[in-house]
C-alpha cells in the first residue's frame, strides 16, 4: 500500500503522519523535543540537531506502526514552527542554537531596520511591519552581538527546512514559511533582495523558495539509512505550520476561517488577493495554495498559558480535569481577566514588552475561576484577531477549530460563545502534519491542486452553536478585556 508522509516540526515535538491516497490519516508517531532554553526574559532557543533526532525517531516510529517499508512512501510534505533562525556554516554544521518563533530579544534590531529602511518602505517590501518574532531581526541580532558566529554563516534556514536539508542535502523553503522571515516579498512571492541589500544581508545565504506543493528535492541515501525511507522519495515544499494547518482544515476558499489553539493561537483566513491591515496588527502571507494569500492574527501565549498554569500551579493535573473544573465557574469568571502575554504579544498590540497576569483577582475567587478566566482570556485575544480580519472585509461564516486546545468540548463551546459564530469540528484533527501530507499528494500528482484535495477529503463532523445569553456576557467582557492592555502599556514599558 502507498502512503504519503507529513512531518510537522513543532515546538514540543516532531510528528510524522501517514495518509492514504484518499487523504485518510492512517498512522502517526510523535517524538518529543528537548524543552526550549530560556536563559533570559524574552529569549527562547532550541537545538536544530534535536529536531533532526526527533524527526528520525518519528519517521521510523510511524513506519513501524504501519509495518511499511520506506518504499511504500509516495511523497513527503514538511511543516514546522515558523520564524526560527537556523544558521549553517560552510561545512553545513549548525553554528548556534536556533532563535525560535517566540524569541523576542530583537526589538533594537526592529527599530534599526525601521530607521534604516523606513516603516513605509518595509511595508511596501514585505506587506507586513517588521516584528521581533520574524527571522530577519533575529539574524541581525546575531550579527550585532555574536559577530564571530555571524561571520561563519553560509546558509539561513527555517526549522522545517533544516529537516529538508537533512533529508535531501538541499537548502530550500516554501513561500508560506518564507513569508514570516521579514525578508520575503509576499505580493511577488519571492525574496526581497532589495531589502536584504539595504540591510547588508548577503542574499547568497537565502534558500531557494518554492510553491508549497512543488517538488523541491528527493531523499538522499544518507537520510534513507538514518530514517528507513527510500532514496529518491520526493519531498515537496510544504508550509509554515499555520498555512499547512489551514490546508489540513480546508481553509482554501473564502468564508471559512480557522482557529488553531496550539502553543500559540492563530486565526487564519484565505484571500484570493493580497491585502493588509494598515496598522499591521495581523500578518499577510503567501498561502500554501498556489497563487493565493492568507491573513492571520496571532496570540503568542494561547496553549502556552494553559501549559504554564498546569506546569507551575497544578503539576501532574490532566488538562481534561482542569477544563472540567473551569466549567464549574460562571461565564465571565466573576470579573476576573487573564492577559495571555507570557511571551509578549502580536495581535493586536505588536508589543514584545507586554506581560501576562490576572486582573481583578479577589479573595473570593476560586481555582476554577482562575482556570476559566485563563481560557477566556486566550479566547478574547483570538476574538481580537477575528475582529480585525472582519474589519479588512474578509467574510467569516464559520470557524473551524484545531490544535490541542480544540480537543476540549468545553473550550470549543467557549469559543463559539466568545466569537458569536458557529464552530465546526473536522473528522481529522491532525492539523499541520495532515496538511503537509495533503501537499505531498498534490505534488506527486494524485490530485491536481490543493483546493481539489481539500474538497475531496475534508469532512465536518460537528457544529457547535453559540449560546445567545452567554454570548452577550462575553461581548461585554471582551470590551472590558480590550481596555486592559492600553491601561497597562505604560507600566510594561516603564520597566
Amino acid at each position: 500500500m502507498t502512503y504519503w508522509l507529513g512531518i510537522d516540526v513543532g515546538t514540543g515535538g516532531t510528528r510524522a503522519l501517514l495518509v492514504d491516497e484518499h487523504g485518510t490519516a492512517r498512522y502517526a508517531f510523535t517524538a518529543p523535543h528537548e524543552d526550549m532554553c530560556m536563559q533570559r526574559p524574552l529569549w527562547a532557543e532550541q537545538r536544530p540537531e534535536n529536531w533532526w533526532e526527533a524527526a528520525q525517531q518519528a519517521i521510523r516510529g510511524v513506519l513501524a506502526e504501519a509495518r511499511a517499508p520506506g518504499t511504500d512512501i509516495g511523497g513527503i510534505g514538511l511543516s514546522g514552527q515558523m520564524h526560527g533562525l537556523v544558521l549553517l556554516d560552510e561545512a553545513n554544521a549548525v553554528i548556534r542554537p536556533a532563535l525560535i518563533w517566540c524569541d523576542q530579544r530583537s526589538q533594537a534590531q526592529v527599530d534599526a531596520i525601521n530607521h534604516t529602511v523606513g516603516k513605509e518602505a518595509v511595508l511596501a517590501s514585505i506587506a507586513n511591519p517588521m516584528l521581533t518574532g520574524f527571522t530577519l531581526p533575529k539574524l541581525l541580532w546575531v550579527r550585532d552581538y555574536e559577530p564571530a558566529q555571524y561571520a561563519r554563516v553560509r546558509k539561513m534556514l527555517l526549522p522545517k527546512d533544516y529537516i529538508r536539508f537533512q533529508l535531501t542535502g538541499e537548502c530550500a523553503t516554501d513561500v508560506s514559511d518564507a513569508s514570516g522571515t521579514g525578508l520575503f516579498d509576499v505580493v511577488e512571492r519571492r525574496w526581497s533582495y532589495e531589502l536584504a541589500r539595504k540591510l547588508g544581508v548577503d542574499c547568497a545565504i537565502l534558500p531557494a523558495a518554492f510553491e508549497s506543493s512543488a517538488i523541491t528535492a528527493t531523499v538522499s541515501r544518507a537520510a534513507a539509512a538514518a530514517t528507513g525511507l527510500a532514496p529518491g522519495t520526493p519531498v515537496v515544499g510544504g508550509g509554515g505550520d499555520q498555512a499547512a494547518s489551514a490546508v489540513g482544515n480546508g481553509i482554501v476558499d473564502p468564508g471559512i476561517v480557522s482557529c488553531t489553539l496550539g502553543t500559540s493561537g492563530v486565526v487564519f483566513a484565505h484571500m484570493q488577493a493580497p491585502a493588509y491591515d494598515p496598522l499591521g496588527r495581523v500578518h499577510t502571507f503567501c498561502h500554501a495554495v498556489a497563487g493565493a494569500w492568507h491573513v492571520m492574527g496571532v496570540t503568542q501565549g494561547a496553549g502556552l498559558s494553559f501549559e504554564w498554569f498546569r506546569n507551575r500551579l497544578a503539576p501532574g493535573a490532566a488538562y481534561d480535569d482542569l477544563t472540567a473544573e473551569a466549567a464549574t465557574a460562571e461565564a465571565g469568571s466573576r470579573g476576573l481577566f487573564w492577559l495571555p502575554y507570557l511571551m509578549g504579544e502580536r495581535t493586536p498590540h505588536l508589543d514584545a514588552c507586554a506581560r501576562g497576569g490576572w486582573i481583578g483577582l479577589t479573595a473570593s475567587h476560586s481555582r476554577a475561576d482562575l482556570i476559566r478566566s485563563l481560557l477566556e482570556g486566550v479566547s478574547y485575544s483570538q476574538m481580537d484577531c477575528l475582529e480585525i480580519i472582519e474589519q479588512m472585509g474578509v467574510p467569516v461564516e464559520s470557524v473551524r477549530v484545531s490544535g490541542g486546545g480544540a480537543r476540549s468540548p468545553f473550550w470549543r463551546q467557549l469559543l463559539a460563545d466568545v466569537f458569536g459564530k458557529p464552530i465546526t469540528v473536522l473528522a481529522t484533527q491532525e492539523g499541520s502534519a495532515y496538511g503537509a501530507a495533503l501537499l505531498a499528494l498534490v505534488g506527486t500528482g494524485v490530485y491536481t491542486s490543493v483546493p481539489e484535495v481539500c474538497r475531496a477529503v475534508i469532512r465536518v463532523v460537528d457544529t457547535i452553536l453559540p449560546q445567545p445569553g452567554t454570548t452577550n456576557i462575553y461581548a461585554e467582557a471582551h470590551r472590558t478585556y480590550q481596555s486592559l492592555y492600553p491601561a497597562l502599556r505604560g507600566f510594561y514599558h516603564g520597566w
